[in-house]
């Protein structure tokens, strides 16, 4: 451990390049000011080097110098986290699944262009890496699909999003033999979303297996493009969706039943949220309101 009153004696003293001065600065003796960087450098080894008047930093002199500068940085970042005061400063991290994810990725951009001393930090990941990394503190903030039953983590409904029916825009669907025709455009968890949904809206169908697969991907940003280009159809999340720059290349089809997942907002539960944070959220809250109307979750 560091003396800290030492070290800022060797701040000072690297500034002022001269011992009269750097002891004037400080308020002490020149000879606190020898004393002190004789103790040093019996920790550290030779710190200066002196030619006349001259004085110049050794490489351990500028490490240390760079290890105090280190350390009152983190001391900053430190006060500016126990300040709630700072609530468009500092750094506030949020995980979640992909298909918000790309709805909340360009908010997050226009609320840190809106306050420059907001570092926000976004990562896609699936449920359960998302509970990983919000308990580990990696992440302050996470969005999962479904509410966690860890005592550890506290958990509030944050949106909603809608299970969606997406077609080229030049197709139509009546019937299951008609997305027999189109074929199916599958992704990670695009079997268990068709299920959910087809087997609503058609029901008696022979079962998501029985259609013909025309395509797979696994990068949610990406899932929509053979639909645009006529090779398919597919199930996905409301947001995935609008967050697709083609949009006249698409359409949703209108089904006799919604359904919808409700998105949770999770955090350590022994911990308040950073101000900073608490104003993410409600910036997020409000630019979602109203993006998705049905209230009909299962």
């Amino acid at each position: 451990m560091i003396n800290p009153q030492w070290l800022q004696t060797f701040t000072v003293l690297s500034e002022m390049k001269n011992f009269t001065r750097t002891a004037e600065r400080l308020g002490i003796t020149q000879a606190a000011v020898s004393q002190q960087m004789r103790q040093l450098e019996q920790q550290f080894g030779h710190l200066l080097a002196r030619r006349g008047r001259e004085m110049a930093l050794t490489p351990a002199g500028v490490a240390l110098l760079q290890y105090q500068r280190e350390v009152e940085n983190a001391e900053n970042r430190l006060q500016m986290r126990l300040t709630e005061a700072e609530a468009t400063c500092g750094d506030v991290g949020i995980v979640s699944p992909g298909s918000i994810g790309l709805r909340l990725y360009p908010l997050l951009l226009e609320l840190q262009q809106q306050h420059a001393g907001l570092v926000l930090r976004h990562r896609f990941a699936p449920d359960p890496e998302v509970l990983e990394v919000v308990l580990s503190n990696k992440y302050e903030l996470g969005l999962t699909s479904t509410k966690p039953d860890d005592p550890r983590l506290s958990a509030s409904r944050f949106t909603e999003e809608p299970l969606e029916l997406v077609i080229p825009a030049d197709k139509t669907v009546d019937s299951w033999q008609d997305l027999m025709q189109l074929g199916f455009i599958d992704h990670p968890d695009g079997r268990a979303m068709a299920t959910r949904l087809l087997s609503r809206c058609f029901p008696g169908n022979p079962g998501i297996s029985s259609l013909p697969i025309t395509g797979f991907s696994n990068q949610v940003s990406l899932l929509l493009e053979p639909v645009a280009r006529g090779l398919g159809f597919t199930v996905l999340p409301h947001f995935a969706r609008i967050s697709f720059a083609k949009q006249q290349a698409i359409k949703v089809v209108e089904t006799p039943v919604a359904v919808v997942d409700t998105l949770w907002l999770i955090h350590r539960q022994e911990w308040p949220l950073s101000s900073r944070a608490e104003k993410v959220v409600s910036y997020l809250r409000q630019a979602l309101c109203g993006s998705v109307n049905t209230t009909e979750p299962t």
